[in-house]
C-alpha cells in the first residue's frame, strides 16, 4: 500500500471516454488523501470513480472555481481540463502531458502553457516534444503510466490478440494468410490473460497504455516503432518494434512459431512492467512532483 502525500489536490478530466489517460487518473486518485476529481457527469470516469468510491463532482467552471479555492494543488489530466485550470485556478498548477504532437501556437495556448508550474510528460518522447514547443525544460518531468500488475500471468493458450489503433485490415489480413486467428481487444485484462502475442500498431503514440497492460501479463508485445513506444518495448528482449505494417508478417511468424522465444520475452516484459510501469511507480513519480511543485 502506498503512503500517499496529504496535501490537498483538485483532478479535473474532461474526457468522454474511458481511455487510457482515464484509467491513469483513478488509479492516481484513489490512492491520494484529500483528493477531489471533477470530471463529467456523463462520462465512464464519473461512473468509475463512484463505483470505487472517490469523491468525484460534475466539472463545470463554476466548479473548478469553488473546488480550486481549497486545493494546494491542482492537476489538469487533458488539453480543455488545463484551459480551465488556467483560467480559473489560483494554486500551483500541474498539467498531465500524455500526447506526442507539438503544441498549436496561439495567444490563448501561450497563456495556459505559461500558467502550469510543472508539467508531467507521460514519456522522454512526449518531454522532447514540449521542449520543442518551447516549454522550459526545468517545467518538465517524465512519469510513465501505470498499470496494475496481474496475480498471474497470461497462459498463453490463446491466439493473437491486436490492440485497435491503425492497419486493423493489415493486422486482420496477417492473420489470415497465415491462418492465425487475429482477436481484436474488446475487454482488455479478460483477452490478455490467454494471449500469446499482442500487437499494437500505431501511427502515433505518447507512451502505449495498453502495450505496458500486455507486458505486465507477460505477453511479448509487436509494436510500431513510434513516439514512446520505443520506451516500453526493447526490441528483441521484451517484444518486437517493427517500422511498417509491412514487416508484421515476418515478425509474428518469428514469435509464433518460436514458443520458447516468445515465453521468454513474456517473461522479461512482466519483470520490467513490474519494475518500471506498476501504478505504485506511477504514483511514487507523481507524489515527487507534487512534493517539488510545494517546495
Amino acid at each position: 500500500m502506498i503512503e500517499s502525500v496529504g496535501a490537498r489536490t483538485l483532478h479535473l478530466d474532461c474526457g468522454r471516454e474511458m481511455a487510457g489517460g482515464q484509467w491513469q487518473v483513478v488509479y492516481l486518485v484513489e490512492k491520494l488523501k484529500n483528493a477531489v476529481l471533477l470530471a463529467r457527469e456523463s462520462s465512464p470516469l464519473f461512473s468509475e470513480a463512484c463505483r470505487r468510491g472517490i469523491d468525484v463532482r460534475g466539472i463545470s467552471l463554476v466548479g473548478v472555481r469553488s473546488a480550486a479555492k481549497d486545493a494546494e494543488i491542482v492537476h489538469a489530466h487533458d488539453s480543455r481540463a488545463h484551459s480551465m485550470a488556467a483560467a480559473l485556478a489560483r494554486a500551483p498548477l500541474v498539467v498531465s502531458r500524455r500526447v506526442g504532437f507539438l503544441m498549436k501556437r496561439s495567444v490563448l495556448s501561450d497563456f495556459k502553457y505559461r500558467a502550469a508550474r510543472m508539467y508531467i510528460a507521460v514519456s522522454e518522447f512526449a518531454a522532447a516534444r514540449m521542449r520543442e514547443r518551447g516549454i522550459d525544460a526545468g517545467r518538465i518531468r517524465v512519469v510513465y503510466d501505470g498499470v496494475p500488475i496481474p496475480v498471474r500471468a497470461s497462459t498463453r493458450t490463446g491466439g493473437v490478440v491486436a490492440i485497435r489503433k491503425i492497419a486493423s485490415d493489415a493486422i486482420g489480413d496477417v492473420g489470415k494468410s497465415m491462418n492465425v486467428p487475429v482477436k481484436f481487444v474488446s475487454d482488455l485484462w479478460h483477452d490478455l490473460a490467454t494471449a500469446s502475442v499482442c500487437v499494437y500498431l500505431s501511427g502515433m503514440e505518447g507512451l502505449g497504455s495498453g502495450a505496458i497492460a500486455a507486458m505486465a501479463c507477460g505477453v511479448p508485445v509487436i509494436a510500431s516503432r513510434v513516439g514512446g513506444l520505443p520506451e516500453v518495448v526493447e526490441h528483441e528482449k521484451t517484444g518486437l518494434l517493427i517500422d511498417s505494417p509491412g514487416e508484421l508478417e515476418a515478425a509474428l511468424r518469428r514469435l509464433i512459431e518460436n514458443a520458447d522465444l516468445a515465453g521468454e520475452m513474456g517473461e522479461r516484459a512482466r519483470e520490467t512492467a513490474k519494475r518500471k510501469f506498476s501504478v505504485e511507480a506511477m504514483i511514487s513519480g507523481t507524489q515527487r512532483v507534487y512534493d517539488e511543485v510545494l517546495r
